[in-house]
């Protein structure tokens, strides 16, 4: 017996709403969780450069429970636990259809599943990000901080203007992986019932037993994501400066001789 893969039973009727559904869901819940671990990082990183040791203390502590546990345990305590202890009234309301709080392509957000999926992985996210961005700030050369404090700079204008331009620069690399990894991770809130692309792939085996062709499908649309998110990180982040040729810059110092 030959086996032949049937791909009409993957894209076409009910399965291939289910993979669109669960690309949008996917996309939409990693832009939210990549906002939110943004800003924590910038809040986290104004925390670690202050002169408070409690506060210093705070991003330790943070930074240690949320990279040494397990991101589906982070997700079940936040689905399970913590949502479970807010308000009944707040629950009632999450849990209510509202018309407004849909994205394109009938993505509803303002859900208990959405909200506990962006809101753990942008803490999760958070706490790598962090590490990275403080990696890069430590590569540039203390001599800068140095002459820019000579110079009457403020604390402010030297993060600012100096050391975080080049930290960026120095760390966007691995910080791109981390964004890049929200993304995939996004796959484990499967575990919570989130209805995103693995959720929605995994429905299409009890359906129609196609799996081989959903997950082929599933695959080939995280690898899509993850190269276009690369690749718009890339062109629309820090660039180094290019350096001279050294033939230019040896003429320089001969002429200046």
């Amino acid at each position: 017996m030959i086996w032949h893969p049937d791909w009409a039973g993957v894209l076409t009727g009910q399965p291939l709403q289910w993979i669109i559904s669960g690309f949008l869901t996917t996309l939409y819940v990693s832009i939210a969780g990549s906002v939110l671990a943004t800003l924590l990082v910038v809040l986290l990183i104004a925390l670690r450069l202050s002169q408070s040791r409690l506060a210093r203390g705070a991003v330790a502590a943070f930074v240690s429970v949320f990279r040494n546990t397990p991101l589906l345990v982070q997700l079940l305590f936040w689905y399970f636990a913590a949502y479970g202890a807010l308000p009944q009234s707040w629950r009632f309301y999450i849990g209510d259809t509202h018309a407004w709080a849909v994205f394109p392509g009938n993505i509803a957000w303002l859900t208990p599943e959405f909200l506990c999926a962006a809101w753990g992985l942008g803490l999760f996210t958070a706490a790598f990000l962090v590490e990275e961005v403080q990696a890069g700030l430590n590569s540039v050369p203390k001599g800068q901080t140095e002459a820019a404090i000579s110079q009457g700079f403020s604390r402010k204008t030297l993060l600012l203007s100096i050391l975080l331009p080049q930290a960026l620069t120095n760390a966007w690399q691995p910080i791109t992986g981390q964004y890049l990894n929200l993304m995939k991770l996004s796959s484990l809130a499967t575990g919570i019932g989130f209805s995103e692309l693995t959720y929605q792939v995994s429905q299409i085996e009890s359906y129609n037993a196609h799996a081989f062709e959903g997950f082929a499908v599933g695959t080939l649309l995280y690898l899509a994501l993850g190269m276009i998110l690369g690749g718009l990180m890339t062109i629309f982040g820090p660039k180094r400066p290019q350096q001279r040729p050294q033939a230019a810059q040896k003429a320089e110092v001969n002429d200046g001789i």
